[in-house]
């Protein structure tokens, strides 16, 4: 058994582990998401600092500057704060009302993104949250490529 079966998924829901190749060890969320699938991968897990996301643009996520776009990083962004807010432990349902991002910084297809941050508030209807995509060096530093902050509005059933 390998280190993504033998533990348990970093959110209580739909997730899978991913067992082989790069993302060997992180988790997928289970749900369709047509855009999302198509701008991503985009994975999940749970380390020693919490919740962390990740993603790895490709040559279809350059904008006409040979940068990753901006709606790509977003989309990253907006799949980043539903993972942060369902960091307490169960899988959030819903609709994005909000998300605001600053760009800090540029990425390459290749780069390793992560983001990381933290649920500010979870209520009944409203969960806040906010964080920062990071640009992963080999040599373990850190750069900020993306801030953002959102409100979900929580779901009462699936509409599709």
């Amino acid at each position: 058994m390998n280190k993504a079966e033998t533990h348990e998924a970093p959110i209580r829901g739909g997730f899978v582990p991913v067992s082989e190749g790069p993302w060997a060890g992180w988790w997928k969320w289970s749900g369709k998401d047509p855009f999302e699938d198509g701008t991503g991968p985009f994975f999940v897990k749970r380390d020693e600092r919490g919740i962390v996301t990740g993603f790895r643009p490709e040559a279809k996520n350059l904008n006409g500057h040979g940068i990753v776009h901006g709606g790509a990083l977003m989309t990253f962004a907006d799949f980043s704060l539903f993972m942060v807010a369902a960091s307490g432990g169960d899988e959030v349902s819903g609709v994005t009302v909000t998300l605001n991002c600053e760009f800090v910084s540029g990425a390459q297809a290749g780069d390793l993104l992560i983001a990381r941050g933290e649920c500010v508030r979870a209520g009944g209807s409203l969960v806040f949250a906010r964080g920062t995509v990071l640009r992963a060096g080999e040599n373990g530093a850190e750069e900020a490529v993306l801030t953002f902050s959102g409100t979900i509005k929580r779901a009462k059933r699936i509409s599709h």
